[in-house]
């Protein structure tokens, strides 16, 4: 029987591009938090290769927190269930914001050999990005959207932590 590895929560995200910073600030507070056993929370801001060599440590499951720019209002959260194998589709649900894309992390993982079990993404629709003079800190928008993405992390860590099967979802809640 295989023993358990946890769960890996990881923040991505670029602090100086606005609501990028949207998986670093949500990481951010989790670690503040109590947590499950297991659980593991990790900042990765746009260290790529970390977090593909973290992945590749062959957790039960993986919840990536990144702004997701997907055409939806900013505020919007996702809750996208990845599979390893079909990175195409993901990819095209994903556009690349910044430096470090999660299906990027996800290809290079495939492409060592790694795998992974469960598979998900914590998502929010950003409101400002890349600036000319870069922005640091969440516009009032996704920064309101990051107690919501917190519960949520927290609800889909309760149903893993106890065998409960996520609902497949990839429009979590609008503002």
């Amino acid at each position: 029987m295989n023993e358990s590895k946890g769960i890996l929560v990881a923040g991505i995200g670029n602090i100086f591009f606005g609501d990028d910073a949207f998986g670093s600030e949500v990481a951010r507070e989790l670690m503040r938090r109590p947590l499950p056993d297991g659980v593991k929370v990790v900042d990765y801001g746009i260290s790529s290769y970390d977090l593909a060599y973290a992945i590749m440590e062959g957790y039960d499951a993986t919840i990536l927190i990144d702004a997701v720019p997907r055409g939806e209002a900013a505020g919007t959260l996702y809750l996208i269930e990845l599979d390893l194998e079909n990175l195409g589709a993901a990819g095209n649900a994903i556009p690349d914001a910044h430096s470090m894309n999660p299906v990027s992390v996800l290809e290079m993982v495939k492409s060592m050999g790694g795998t992974t079990r469960q598979l998900y993404l914590v998502g929010c629709e950003p409101s400002v990005l890349e600036t000319e003079d870069g922005q640091m800190g969440l516009s009032e928008i996704v920064q309101a959207a990051v107690p919501r993405a917190i519960a949520r992390i927290e609800s889909l860590l309760d149903d893993l932590l106890h065998n409960k099967i996520p609902v497949k979802i990839n429009l979590l809640a609008k503002r």
